[in-house]
Formats: structure tokens, C-alpha cells, sequence
């Protein structure tokens, strides 16, 4: 590295949110609902927010779109691209870019989602990393754990009917 390069800030406590579950569900299941549109829209976003458009493009630089929508009619689109897809086990993506890889307005965070088999259920661990601490201050302040841990109990639910 050059003495001018700067280093990229390493993820961890003061950068990073994570959240894990031990959900009796297999994983291929829990997959299918963070990347089929249809079912997404009916956990992604913790009630009584609804998600009334979902769309995935679902392979490294493929683009999505998600929109919550308030419980006052407003609508919060999340765009965003996958970095890496590996099916039944690994989802990274990020709002830093949009599809296309053109830069985000202001980049938040990248999330890393992993179902892993444990003791015939599924590990499923949804870790939020942020671009400063600053970030990731301000996403936990907005409920992170709150919202997205009602989130996973909402995709659990669903793929248990699946």
C-alpha cells in the first residue's frame, strides 16, 4: 500500500450489527424467501410497515429494488446490489451501488446473510456492516435489533409453511 492509499475500516464493534437466530426450518427454505420477490414482501419489513414492491435480480451485480412502506402510506425504496450469491448459504449485498454498479447517493451498509446447517436447523445470521461508526451508531438507534429481529421471526414463520 502506498502512504497515500487509505486502509478501509475494519468491521467490528464499532462498525458492525449482527443478528442470529437458530431457526427450525431448513436453510434452502429460508434462501427461498430472501430471494423469491413474492415471498419477501411478506416478511421483509417489520409490521405493521408492509412491503408493497419487491424486485431481485439474483447474481453478483444484479440489482434489487425493495420498497416498505409506512404504516401512513409512505413509501421507503432500498435499492442495492448482490456482491456475492451462494445458493442455500451466503448473501452479501449492498446500497453502496445500484444496479449497474453505479455509486449509491450515500452508501449505509452491506449486509452478509448466512444459513448454516447446525443439528438439523439452520443458523441464520444477518450481519449489518456500516461505512463508519457514525452509521452503525445511527442504524442501531433506528432498531435494528428490534426491526430486524421481528423480521427473522416473520421469515421464519413463512418458511415454516412453505
Amino acid at each position: 500500500m502506498t502512504a497515500s492509499a487509505k486502509a478501509a475500516p475494519a468491521a467490528g464493534p464499532k462498525h458492525e450489527l449482527v443478528l442470529t437466530r437458530l431457526i427450525d426450518v431448513p436453510r434452502e427454505k429460508l434462501f427461498r424467501c430472501w430471494t423469491e420477490p413474492q415471498l419477501m414482501k411478506q416478511w421483509f419489513a417489520p409490521l405493521p410497515y408492509t412491503v408493497p414492491h419487491a424486485e431481485v435480480d439474483l447474481r453478483p451485480g444484479g440489482g434489487s429494488t425493495i420498497v416498505m412502506r409506512s404504516p401512513e402510506g409512505e413509501d421507503m425504496p432500498m435499492h442495492g446490489v448482490y456482491l456475492e450469491v451462494v445458493p442455500n448459504e451466503r448473501i452479501v449485498f449492498t446500497d453502496a451501488y445500484t444496479a449497474g454498479w453505479e455509486p449509491s447517493e450515500k452508501p449505509f451498509f452491506t449486509a452478509i446473510v448466512t444459513f448454516e446447517n447446525e443439528n438439523g436447523k439452520t443458523r441464520y445470521t444477518a450481519k449489518a456492516r456500516h461505512w463508519t461508526a457514525e452509521d452503525c451508531a445511527a442504524h442501531e438507534k433506528m432498531g435494528f435489533h428490534e426491526g430486524w429481529g421481528q423480521c427473522a421471526d416473520q421469515l421464519a414463520a413463512l418458511a415454516a409453511k412453505l
